[in-house]
């Protein structure tokens, strides 16, 4: 089934403009729902967001948003970084994978109220961002880690992008947005339910329900870190 799918996807590419941005698009999605690196973005922004206590929903989405351009921002610079060393893309090394690890466990730890983080020190002073910033270190730090995940994912629509960008550069950039917008659509919409469920359940700061989400949401977090720590090369 998931073969079938990976190879109308990739044949997609090559059709006419609208089905290959669909295409691009899907392989976006399909990043961050079939690698478990990636899935492990969607408890730790969950868990962050919920560890401000309530927020409306336009606050949740903004926060899901720059958390995952954060990501964006990182694997971008991360592949023309490598790519001008002649590496293969995305490849930050086993230190990268450290580090990023360390992330994990520090934010896990938090969200499991083992130790306290200052958030609220991440913003700007006379702003209103209050928790922006944080999502952004958080999604840019994150980023280090995901790039050969996502670049395995990117191949099929890098392969078109680099043979028609001389001669269709709108198409080649169409193509990267698509990608671009599925694979943070997925966050965005995990982060945003957060809302869904302050609708529906207790959610005030002192309330049982939060408490028991943000230490789930810390042990998966810190699964996720001892998945990239083991998936070292």
């Amino acid at each position: 089934m998931i073969e079938t799918i990976f190879t109308w996807l990739s044949e997609a590419l090559y059709e006419n403009t609208g089905l290959a941005l669909f295409a691009s698009f899907g392989w976006g999605v399909l990043s961050i729902l079939l690698s478990p690196c990636h899935l492990s973005s969607i408890p730790l922004i969950i868990g962050y967001i919920s560890s401000r206590g309530k927020l409306s929903g336009k606050k949740i989405f903004l926060i899901s948003l720059v958390f995952s351009v954060g990501i964006l921002i990182t694997i971008a610079l991360i592949g023309l970084i490598t790519a001008l060393m002649g590496r293969l893309l995305g490849d930050v090394g086993q230190y990268g994978n450290y580090l990023v690890a360390g992330v994990f466990f520090v934010v896990g730890l938090y969200l499991m109220d083992i130790i306290k983080l200052p958030w609220d020190a991440m913003t700007l002073s006379g702003t209103k961002a209050t928790g922006l910033w944080a999502a952004l270190v958080l999604g840019l730090l994150f980023g280090i880690g995901l790039g050969p995940c996502t670049f395995a994912f990117m191949a099929p629509i890098l392969g078109v992008v680099f043979s028609t960008a001389g001669e269709n550069l709108p198409l080649s950039i169409g193509l990267l947005a698509a990608f671009s917008l599925g694979h943070i659509g997925v966050i965005v919409a995990a982060g945003s339910l957060t809302n869904v469920v302050q609708k529906y359940l207790d959610f005030a700061d002192d309330s049982k329900t939060l408490l028991w989400v943000k230490r789930v949401c810390g042990v998966l977090v810190i699964l996720g870190g001892i998945y990239l720590i083991l998936t070292v090369n």
